[in-house]
């Protein structure tokens, strides 16, 4: 986060900060002015900003202006599950105060702690070498082994989604999204809606926390260790299918290397710079979470392209409306062709 950051003007005058500095002293212990602003540029979908005051550094994250779809940009759930992974093997920023009020900033907010550590936006991570690039996928997998292996009753988050029929319940809500954010017809995706209905597995019963958007640049590392210091972005966590977690980080695996919006590991010599394939990363989930194998992965993972390629609609409908966080979402939607596309050539490995 620390590396991240680049103050927008736009974004950064519309926060109201003499009525935020205020409300902030009265709610959040410890908490007083002034209080200098700047905006994260990375990101889609929720605004988020840091926080500077002469004695501590915050991150405050809020939902952006405007209609937003339903279910969608749900800070209070980011807020909640984190309050609940406090003290777990899942690493995640402290949160301080959750503000339901939309009038004193003009939408609903959350306040957690700032994080000083590396974020790594591209997938083969440069920065690294190949040894540090090996501990680095392996920490990753054991988060998310972590975050799986979680008792939802004993956090009290028993009531935090609905459990079963998850892919199921699933395909059917990001039809809705993406229908909804629709601007043009994309013959891709049509097929590939129609290919998961039909290949939908049986449940199996599996359910777990899912973070919902599990990936490199949500990660917080270490500024020197090969260790996550914090998980962000949880606004798609729900109880749910822990393979869904699983195949969606695997995406990158199947993506071009050198995306201009979208790191992947596609083409490259993965094994010289200390990345596990596919294969090895899945194997190595599974002896974590004590399972042989896992059946039906191409339909997981041609879900996960699905997904994610009704998110980047999402983007970039906001953009067209004018609501998107981010200078670089307009060109976002030129994606969903091509994310469809791969999900279908993935689908194909089923039969």
């Amino acid at each position: 986060m620390s590396e991240t950051v680049k103050e927008s003007r736009n974004s950064v005058e519309a926060l109201p900060l003499e009525k935020l500095q205020e409300y902030l002293s009265a709610n959040v212990e410890g908490f007083s002015g002034p209080l200098k602003v700047s905006k994260f540029s990375g990101g889609q979908s929720n605004p988020t900003f840091k926080l500077e005051t002469p004695s501590n550094t915050y991150v405050l994250r809020r939902q952006p202006p405007g209609k937003l779809l339903k279910s969608a940009h749900a800070v209070d759930r980011e807020f909640r599950v984190m309050s609940a992974l406090a003290d777990t093997d899942v690493p995640v920023p402290k949160v301080f105060h959750l503000c339901e009020d939309r009038e004193l900033i003009g939408s609903m907010f959350y306040l957690m702690e700032y994080c000083e550590g590396r974020i790594f936006w591209n997938a083969e991570i440069p920065e690294a070498d190949a040894p540090s690039r090996s501990a680095m996928y392996d920490e990753m997998n054991r988060v998310l082994a972590a975050l799986h292996s979680l008792n939802i009753d004993a956090m009290g988050l028993s009531d935090y989604g609905r459990p079963g029929n998850y892919f199921q319940r699933q395909l059917e809500r990001w039809t809705g999204q993406y229908r909804a954010s629709e601007t043009q017809p994309i013959a891709a995706m049509e097929e590939l809606i129609e290919w998961l209905g039909s290949a939908l597995p049986e449940d199996d019963g599996r359910i777990a926390l899912v973070h919902g958007d599990y990936r490199l640049d949500n990660m917080i590392f270490h500024p020197k260790e090969a260790k996550v210091i914090a998980l962000l972005d949880w606004e798609l966590s729900t109880l749910g299918h822990p393979f869904a977690d699983l195949a969606y980080q695997c995406m990158q695996m199947r993506m071009p290397a050198g995306g201009d919006k979208m790191s992947g590991l596609l083409g490259l010599d993965i094994a010289s710079l200390g990345i596990p394939s596919e294969q090895a990363y899945v194997a190595k989930y599974c002896e974590r979470m004590g399972i042989e194998g896992i059946d039906h992965w191409p339909f997981y993972l041609a879900f996960s392209f699905f997904r994610l390629a009704a998110i980047v609609q999402g983007v970039a409908k906001r953009a067209q409306d004018g609501n998107a966080s981010n200078r670089n979402a307009a060109s976002l939607g030129a994606l969903v062709a091509p994310l469809a596309q791969t999900a279908m050539s993935i689908a194909s490995e089923a039969s």
